[in-house]
């Protein structure tokens, strides 16, 4: 999000509030719904810390024991349809937020796994000049993963 702030933000109606955290809403599908839980202040966290606080959240949204502070307030989301088969789909905003990044399933094709991203923009907020650029560096990320670790 360091690349483009603009996307760690939120549309309050007459006014945009920009986040000084980076907080990650992720879906996750239980057999109550959809839920989204959030996880804080990733931009200070390490790849360890991160998986155990996703891990952590999903056991709590599959037992049904979230609570209300833990899918508030989230800056950003990320859903996926990749356990479903799905390749490429388009995510709907959660309000207010102004992006949501949809991940489809990976597809083998010559010699290399192609991953759908589609990056949804509120345009009152954010304009697709913003969001083409944030999906540049997140390409970077994606194909060299090694860089997160740098950065």
């Amino acid at each position: 999000m360091s690349k483009a702030p603009e996307l760690n933000a939120s549309w309050q109606g007459s006014h945009i509030r920009q986040y000084s955290t980076v907080d990650i809403s992720f879906a996750v599908n239980t057999p109550k719904g959809l839920v989204t839980p959030t996880l804080r202040n990733v931009a200070a966290k390490g790849l360890q810390t991160i998986n155990a606080d996703s891990k952590r959240m999903v056991q709590k949204a599959l037992d049904g024991k979230l609570l209300p502070d833990d899918y508030a307030h989230g800056t950003f989301t990320i859903t996926s349809l990749s356990a479903s088969g799905i390749e490429e789909f388009a995510a709907i905003i959660n309000p207010p937020q102004v992006a949501i990044l949809a991940i489809g399933c990976g597809v083998a094709s010559d010699e290399k796994t192609k991953v759908s991203f589609v990056l949804s923009c509120d345009h009152r907020v954010v304009d697709g000049a913003v969001g083409a650029a944030w999906l540049a560096e997140f390409k970077k990320f994606v194909e060299e993963p090694v860089m997160m670790l740098v950065v």
